[in-house]
């Protein structure tokens, strides 16, 4: 299962150099579900390298982080965006085209859900508390806001978790404003912002806006993303054959 990464400077004994770096929540959450975790940190020629990349993975996972370019929907920066990192940007663009174009299980976590909508032509509120007058998704200090979606009935993510309300971890300042096309909405808060969707049809491609991988004791998403990965797995290797 491959994970997305950041280049980030790091320090270890007498080293100070950049690495790739991802919480272990992330890992551990996949690695708890049956699955081996590959780190993804972004590469020079995204595009060749994600084909290459994606030829020995049965799944993908486009993880949490700083926000999405604004440039990349059409919108002006907002004073409280992040600075631009679009070295990720490309790096995550390229392995969910490949990946769609291979039908390889996708899954996105809070900002892997709203890179997503952005490649689907979607755009992004860039801060929630003017948009809805809340900061009720990020409360700052490193500590997860805790937020109740409704789950739709009869969706893929109903089939992992139930319709119906599911309380979540959150941290985000961004959000959905207009979905991505072809994309359908499969969880909400009472304040309307989109929490969650799926693209219709047979594929695998699911995202969530909040951290799951902050709840070690419901790992369903994960391993609903390890079963289908499992089903392409076994499609690619009689194809193989």
């Amino acid at each position: 299962m491959g994970l997305t990464t950041y280049l980030e400077q790091a320090k270890q004994g007498v080293w100070d150099v950049r690495a790739a770096f991802l919480p272990q929540q992330y890992f551990d959450s996949v690695t708890g579900s049956g699955a081996a975790a590959v780190l993804l940190p972004p590469q020079p020629q995204p595009e060749a390298a994600a084909e290459a990349v994606l030829a020995g993975l049965d799944g993908l996972i486009l993880t949490g982080g700083l926000d999405v370019q604004p440039e990349l929907y059409g919108a002006e920066r907002h004073p409280l965006t992040d600075p631009a990192r679009p070295d990720r940007d490309a790096w995550e663009l390229a392995l969910l085209r490949g990946a769609l174009r291979r039908g390889l299980p996708v899954f996105g976590i809070c900002r892997g859900l709203q890179l997503i909508n952005v490649a689907f032509g979607g755009t992004l509120h860039q801060h929630l508390p003017e948009a809805l007058g809340t900061e009720r998704y990020r409360i700052g200090g490193g500590v997860f806001a805790e937020n109740t979606v409704v789950v739709d009935d009869r969706t893929r993510l109903a089939g992992m978790l139930g319709a119906g309300p599911f309380d979540v971890h959150s941290y985000h300042h961004q959000g959905i404003d207009e979905l991505g096309e072809g994309l359908t909405v499969t969880a909400r808060t009472d304040d309307g912002l989109v929490q969650a969707f799926e693209a219709p049809g047979d594929e695998y491609l699911v995202a969530v806006q909040w951290h799951p991988e902050e709840n070690s004791a419901d790992r369903r998403l994960f391993t609903g993303l390890v079963a289908a990965a499992s089903v392409y797995r076994d499609r690619r290797v009689e194809a193989l054959a």
